[in-house]
């Protein structure tokens, strides 16, 4: 069978938004840390101007079934999952599902709703396409994806962010869509701040790799440039194109879709999603996890875009200092940790902080390797960074929040989101190095 994402060029003089994506998909791309060409599970991925009409062929070619399920909610029913069902006639069987959540027990309900198809098709973007993937992965179905906000990374991702019984948001394993199919006509129409949130996930590739370095040299974590070199062209286009994003420009919106699907197929590559997901995604996490009825109704996308300007502030202010900091034996308070979390949760709480506790010894051969390594690292680490102004500064002119108050989020829940999502993985970032050296607090007081 031809592949899909061959079947589809644009005529001459069009931009073709999948040159990069077809040659790893198709395994022709060379992976500059190992020199030997990547392997994705991502066989069919497709960015066009429109796909109105094309459906029901690409979904024959990729994901040939008897019946499908075509899972939205009302309002990406209302922008795609009509012309979907329409597409495939008697094939589809429409699920519309009430504001759903992605947490296992909507997870349940879609299986059991849609036990009656073969494969699913999710018609949306974060939350719709991680139920689909999430609830087929689990069950031996396939499923493809047709998206309609260009809002995430998660088209490209083969796990899913699902809240478990417990309260705890968690990344879990799932699978790959056989199909990703994005219209940037159809994610132009999508709601303003689901494009910037899609903008403000993409921008926390510099938080992330700072972090993510960090701990690899002083923690032996281990690293790759190869999601990094993916995305080097597109982040530089795409945010050239900040601006056009604010007024739904199709070309922007391409750009997006594009370095948000390379940001996927890095995360596949390195099967490890530390390449774009640092400390700046703890902290939506922890407000996604824990925040309760504090929670002001931000996607996450909304999130670590704030959080992403938080991160690089606080980068900026370690990295300033010449002289290497030191960090102090880690204040590990069991009881307080008990006390801020479900029952449910506390012991993944508790495991990831323990394995980030430093006593004295641990402590003194961290400090003597990061006074060697300082003069260099420090460098290496500004080099790859983006000011936190410039980060905000692109976020605002795509229509986004670079604060908590800009997103309408309460300062306090974001204060506390700062103080304690490093207890929720065992990923050093920045945030614990500023626990450990003692300045986190007095961070957070001025600066968020």
């Amino acid at each position: 069978m031809q592949n899909a994402a061959n079947a589809i060029r644009p005529p001459a003089g069009r931009r073709d938004w999948n040159d990069v994506i077809r040659d790893v998909s198709a395994g022709a791309w060379l992976n500059p840390d190992t020199g030997l060409h990547a392997e994705i599970p991502f066989k069919t991925v497709i960015i066009e101007d429109s796909l109105r009409g094309a459906e029901a062929d690409l979904i024959a070619r990729t994901m040939p079934a008897a019946t499908y399920g075509v899972v939205a909610d009302r309002d990406t029913y209302d922008a795609y999952g009509y012309a979907i069902a329409r597409s495939l006639g008697s094939r589809a069987s429409v699920i519309v599902l009430d504001h759903p959540h992605a947490d296992e027990g909507e997870v349940r309900a879609l299986r059991d709703r849609t036990r009656h198809v073969d494969a699913l098709i999710a018609v949306g973007s974060g939350t719709i396409n991680d139920l689909c993937k999430y609830a087929t992965a689990g069950d031996g179905r396939q499923y493809s994806v047709f998206g309609t906000a260009p809002s995430m990374n998660g088209y490209t991702s083969t796990t899913a962010s699902i809240t478990l019984d417990s309260g705890l948001k968690t990344t879990r394993p799932a699978h790959a869509a056989k199909g990703v199919f994005l219209d940037i006509e159809v994610s132009a129409g999508a709601p303003q701040y689901l494009i910037a949130a899609g903008f403000g996930d993409s921008l926390c590739r510099s938080t992330a790799q700072v972090d993510w370095y960090f701990s690899h040299m002083l923690l032996g974590t281990e690293y790759a440039t190869s999601p990094y070199v993916l995305q080097t062209e597109d982040e530089d286009a795409t945010m050239a194109r900040s601006e056009g994003l604010g007024r739904r420009d199709h070309e922007a919106i391409g750009y997006l879709h594009r370095i948000l699907t390379l940001g996927g197929f890095g995360i596949s590559i390195t099967g490890m999603s530390h390449p774009g997901s640092m400390g700046e995604h703890q902290i939506s996490h922890w407000i996604d996890s824990f925040a309760g009825a504090r929670h002001p109704g931000t996607v996450h996308g909304q999130q670590v875009g704030v959080s992403s300007v938080t991160m690089a502030r606080l980068q900026e202010i370690i990295l300033a200092s010449e002289t290497a900091p030191k960090v102090h034996p880690t204040l590990f308070d069991e009881a307080a940790i008990r006390s801020r979390y479900p029952a449910a949760a506390v012991d993944e709480c508790l495991n990831a902080s323990r394995a980030k506790v430093m006593d004295q010894v641990r402590a003194d051969r961290f400090n003597a390797d990061l006074e060697r390594l300082w003069p260099t690292l420090r460098l290496r680490l500004k080099d790859m960074a983006v000011p936190s102004a410039t980060l905000a500064g692109h976020i605002r002119a795509a229509g986004g929040g670079a604060t908590p108050a800009e997103v309408g989020m309460d300062r306090d829940l974001y204060r506390d989101a700062v103080r304690f999502s490093k207890e929720m993985r065992n990923r050093y970032s920045m945030l614990d190095l500023a626990a450990d050296m003692g300045i986190l607090e007095q961070f957070i007081e001025e600066e968020c």
